[in-house]
């Protein structure tokens, strides 16, 4: 297991290495100039060149992309274009408020869809199955966005509960949580229903009930805990998915996360920021991926790595 887990660290180097290089060549490849968007339209040339200057824009790029890995390589993420502000503590503050997000919304997700998928798998065929399927299928075909706003006019308008965004505690993001929590529990919901069904078939658990064990205990203690890996795996990576695909919640709520930063730093054209928030992204999902590898090991003691 400590070789495996040595080797999967190893392998992280290049994926992060690759992360950093295609955001370097695709934002600036893409077509504007950052310092003719801060120094705005009325602004003469010998301004632009002056800002082009300080952040370094002038110089070749192969020159610009070393000073920003030398510049990783010591704990430094550079300097936001936009804001002036140092990007490793903005980085930090944004991050915090994403991670609550996704750890609410999968929580949430894991909740609904097991609880659907394992009551419409040992009900199959019947009106607990047909209606869990067909609102996982609602669910799955609901845009983001559409849904985050039907909340807002629910439960902040019309019935002023919570509120509407802004904020970044944990009663803030209730509504933020359960518009991306419900989404991903129809995939949950889905595969859990599967995996369990699958389960269900196998000898041992006839012979469990051959023996006079519960059904309680061999559906919950047996057979999903057998089908925990595939779970395991949809729930990594909707994790990963979370972190850097709430832009559309963090947008709608206007809370001030990661998925956020990234949207604006792409619109204004601030490369260090883009550049950092997906490295840091890049990195989590790769962590999340490897827990996710260690996590199969302990529900299913079979899975060895050498």
């Amino acid at each position: 297991m400590v070789d495996y887990i040595l080797k999967r660290m190893a392998f992280v180097i290049p994926v992060l290495f690759g992360v950093t290089l295609l955001s370097f060549l695709l934002l600036h490849l893409a077509p504007g100039d950052p310092a003719d968007i801060l120094a705005g339209t009325e602004a003469n040339r010998q301004v632009i060149e002056s800002i082009r200057n300080e952040y370094g824009l002038d110089k070749p790029l192969y020159i610009q992309y070393l000073v920003y890995v030398n510049g990783l390589f010591h704990g430094n993420f550079g300097r936001s274009i936009t804001t002036r502000r140092p990007i490793g503590p903005l980085l930090k503050e944004r991050l915090a408020v994403s991670l609550k997000l996704a750890l609410f919304s999968i929580v949430i997700s894991l909740a609904i869809g097991v609880l659907t998928g394992v009551t419409a798998a040992t009900h199959q065929n019947s009106i607990f199955d047909w209606v869990g399927m067909v609102l996982a299928l609602v669910g799955a075909s609901m845009p983001i966005y559409w849904f985050a706003l039907l909340l807002m006019l629910l439960f902040s308008v019309i019935l002023p509960i919570f509120p509407a965004g802004g904020g970044t505690g944990w009663y803030s993001l209730v509504l933020p949580a359960v518009s991306l929590g419900l989404s991903a529990s129809a995939l949950t919901a889905r595969m859990t229903r599967a995996a369990m069904l699958e389960e269900m078939r196998q000898d041992y658990l006839r012979t469990a009930r051959a023996n006079g064990i519960k059904e309680r205990v061999i559906i919950y203690r047996h057979a999903l805990k057998n089908a925990m890996i595939v779970i395991i795996t949809v729930v990594g990576l909707q994790f990963g998915y979370m972190l850097g695909g709430t832009v559309v919640a963090e947008t709608v709520f206007a809370i001030p996360g990661i998925g956020s930063l990234l949207l604006d730093g792409i619109l204004g054209r601030d490369y260090p920021v883009v550049q950092s928030s997906m490295l840091m992204v890049a990195t989590l999902f790769v962590f999340v991926n490897l827990l996710t590898d260690i996590a199969y090991a302990f529900f299913d003691p079979r899975i060895r790595y050498r």
